[in-house]
């Protein structure tokens, strides 16, 4: 699914976009699926507005922002358990992180028209420490992205540094670290973009009239430990790729 070029492009620059991982009728059903998230959680008191607050724009824009964001969805439909260990999936991350690779988790974000919520530049590594940084996210596209709706920026080569101190956990400075400062991924529908957690990275806000909606998967080797004990849920280490050459009981998270 990838070249040894491509291949040798993400460790160097810690990012790699793919064009045409899922096809339209992979990206129709998780269309739906995430429409049908997205019922269900209005329907409850865990409905919410995801998008991160700070002063990273004005207070004004801030208001108006919107950003509908559920971890897991995997627990939730299945044309996302299908979509994360799909077959040009695994193919991919077999070549980026090893043979053995390991569902850490899932979530999704949908960035409505005219007042999508921005994500300043940040790290991904702040959220769930690992010893080996294996860790990586990949960000399916289930519409078409541009600078206008959105879309991811990187730093490139930023994964090199290592982890950085963020304010209060969630995000860079906004001064040193402004969104563009970052290399745009522009992406159709289908298109996956491929980051290591150590990779700076963010978007702007959704000012489009169009929807910019996007499921994650973040991927590890399983020998590649957690340094905190954050982030951990009931269904965590799913294999797609291999084999998990730690035998040990799998419990429940509280």
């Amino acid at each position: 699914m990838i070249t040894k070029e491509q291949a040798e492009f993400y460790r160097e620059n810690g990012y790699l976009l793919v064009k045409g991982v899922f096809n339209t009728e992979e990206i129709e059903m998780m269309r739906g699926a995430m429409e049908g998230i997205i019922e269900r959680a209005a329907k409850t008191t865990l409905d919410h507005n995801a998008a991160w607050q700070g002063d990273y724009l004005p207070q004004e824009d801030m208001k108006k922002l919107v950003l509908k964001g559920f971890h897991d969805v995997h627990y939730h439909d299945a044309s996302f358990t299908r979509a994360l260990s799909h077959p040009n999936m695994a193919a991919i991350l077999s070549k980026l992180i090893g043979p053995n690779v390991q569902l850490h988790h899932s979530k999704m974000l949908v960035k409505p028209p005219e007042n999508g919520a921005a994500f300043p530049m940040h790290q991904d590594a702040p959220y769930f420490p690992h010893e080996k940084h294996t860790m990586m996210a990949a960000s399916v596209h289930l519409d078409d992205t541009d600078e206008l709706n959105g879309c991811l920026s990187v730093i490139p080569a930023s994964h090199k540094a290592g982890p950085i101190a963020h304010i209060g956990q969630h995000y860079l400075n906004h001064k040193e670290y402004p969104i563009s400062m970052g290399t745009p991924c522009p992406a159709k529908a289908g298109d996956v973009l491929f980051f290591n957690y150590l990779t700076i990275h963010g978007s702007g806000p959704n000012r489009s009239d169009r929807i910019r909606r996007n499921v994650l998967f973040q991927y590890r080797d399983p020998e590649d430990l957690p340094s905190e004990d954050t982030h951990v849920n009931w269904g965590q280490g799913l294999m797609v790729c291999g084999e998990n050459p730690i035998f040990k009981a799998y419990k429940g998270a509280h």
